[in-house]
């Protein structure tokens, strides 16, 4: 068994990263955390989901490739040209809603719903707002994050956040946390109880 050896991707996947890279979008994804994604999104049937940080839709696109037909995803992000790719590509599938807005005001919002799964793929839920976002995964839900290890498309002050995130992860009341060798590094939570913020 290799983990390098992904070959079934999402259809999509291809056309995102040449759109991506036409651009200098650098930070898509990489296919063993959507391996990993698709597989998380699969255990969830009638899922609501989650994605803070759509980016170009690579991470959208292995959502939508593990989602039943009965779930959705909401994807947000707060930079039109870049999400512009992801709608091109997928969004002419009815179970996505792409939403173009600052991670942070979205939180911000009194909560109407909780989701099944919360992939925090940008600062706010991740670096900020991350009560608010843990706030919103339902009971036995997930939250999932990546960009853990060093990595050499990391902006200016990444690296010094993380350890302080692991460790309010690692602690956040009403969660069991398990850290992952994987892909850029790699934690989940599962929400075993309400958690009050």
């Amino acid at each position: 068994m290799n983990g390098l050896d992904i070959s079934d991707f999402p259809a999509a996947l291809e056309h995102i990263r040449r759109e991506a890279e036409a651009i200098g979008f650098t930070l898509s994804s990489e296919p063993k955390t959507g391996a990993l994604l698709r597989v998380l999104a699969a255990s969830k049937p009638r899922g609501r989901f989650l994605e803070l940080g759509t980016g170009a839709g690579a991470g959208a696109s292995w959502l939508l490739a593990g989602m039943d037909a009965d779930s959705t995803l909401l994807s947000v992000d707060n930079d039109p040209r870049v999400q512009d790719i992801a709608r091109r590509h997928l969004g002419s599938d009815a179970r996505v809603t792409f939403q173009c807005e600052d991670g942070a005001a979205f939180l911000e919002r009194p909560a109407s719903e909780s989701f099944d799964l919360i992939y925090a793929d940008a600062w706010p839920g991740k670096f900020t707002h991350l009560d608010h976002a843990l706030s919103r995964v339902a009971e036995g839900g997930i939250y999932f994050v990546d960009d853990l290890l060093p990595q050499p498309s990391w902006p200016e002050g990444h690296a010094a956040k993380v350890p302080p995130l692991v460790e309010t992860l690692e602690r956040a009341p009403g969660f069991m946390a398990t850290h992952i060798a994987w892909a850029s590094g790699l934690m989940m939570l599962v929400r075993t109880a309400r958690f009050q913020i």
